[in-house]
């Protein structure tokens, strides 16, 4: 069933790169002192493909959805998975006896 009008059911992720004036810094250097960014709305991020600040209201959801795709990249390196032939022995499958864990050995 194609959607027909109306919001959007996910939010797109927009691809964010570094700021090429600030370098991703937010602040350029003036004369004496340094000055908010022009060009990314002092926030360090452009649009990779087009090279234009982000809208400010657009620019705090693709942070944001930036930022929960890190925390999850974050646990996942945390709580490394068991490979290899052991890696049965590791997590239990329900698959025994009251549901208990069976290697078949």
């Amino acid at each position: 069933m194609m959607k027909e009008h109306g919001p959007a059911f996910k939010k797109a992720v927009i691809e964010l790169d570094k700021c090429p004036l600030c370098r991703g810094r937010a602040v350029t250097m003036g004369t004496f002192y340094e000055l908010p960014c022009d060009r990314c709305n002092a926030s360090g991020w452009v649009a990779a493909a087009t090279g234009e600040a982000l809208p400010l209201d657009e620019l705090v959801t693709q942070l944001s959805l930036k930022l929960q795709a890190a925390h999850r990249q974050i646990e996942q390196l945390k709580n490394p998975r068991a490979t290899g032939p052991g890696a049965q022995y590791q997590e239990g499958n329900r698959l025994g006896a009251g549901g208990s864990n069976y290697t078949g050995d």
